[in-house]
């Protein structure tokens, strides 16, 4: 494993973010673990959080000028941090993010930050993709975007999960929607930096059954 991806997961399980035990995904199913950004509540933690974000734009999208847009509510710290990381790294991004409920007064609307133009590229920042649901949410949003198309999506974890069918997730919102996603790790890389300690073979075992039900098949 590259030495960048056991840091990040050492940094997911200090900062909290990642857990083990029993919950509920959004997509309603029951995981043995559970990646919550929401658990990120320091500025060195945020600002951490983006180095490895903007790390994972710059190897798979280089120093493409899009638009990023963080998905309300966890998104929108993300895609900030992303954004002040590239700068510090040369590539000034604006970025955009959505309210849950539209303003009706003032701006109004409900999008907030930059108003993406026709013809410009959005890359979407969010925390984990289960089953789909939280990107196909976001895309009714930017479809509405006239002249603006979606060239990629940033995650912190692939889940290796099946979406609506045997195929995983991520693969799926790849051949809908026609864009790749790129994550900073995947469920297998948990995996065997949870392997290097012997004290972690439950967990290991938990989720590889987790897996053997609701992993992708192809």
């Amino acid at each position: 494993m590259e030495s960048y991806k056991r840091e990040f997961i050492s940094f997911l399980e200090s900062a909290g973010v990642l857990k083990f035990g029993d919950f509920t995904a959004k997509s309603g199913r029951k995981i043995p673990y559970f990646i919550n950004a929401g658990d990120i509540k320091t500025g060195e933690q945020i600002m951490k959080l983006g180095e490895f974000y903007a790390k994972t734009y710059l190897e798979n999208i280089g120093k493409k000028k899009t638009v990023l847009f963080g998905p309300a509510y966890k998104g929108i710290p993300i895609a900030v941090s992303a954004a002040t990381a590239l700068a510090k790294n040369g590539l000034d991004l604006p970025f955009v993010f959505n309210r849950k409920e539209a303003k009706d007064h003032g701006e109004g609307g409900v999008l907030v930050g930059y108003a993406p133009k026709a013809d410009e590229e959005i890359v979407i920042v969010e925390d984990v993709i289960t089953a789909g649901t939280a990107i196909r949410e976001s895309m009714d949003i930017l479809s509405k975007l006239e002249g603006v198309k979606v060239a990629g999506c940033l995650i912190m974890v692939d889940r290796g999960e099946k979406g609506r069918t045997e195929k995983s997730a991520m693969n799926e919102i790849e051949e809908e929607f026609g864009f790749p996603i790129y994550s900073v790790v995947n469920v297998y890389d948990i995996i065997e930096y949870l392997e290097e300690n012997p004290a972690n073979a439950e967990n290991v075992e938990r989720i590889r059954n987790y897996l053997s039900v609701n992993g992708a098949k192809k």
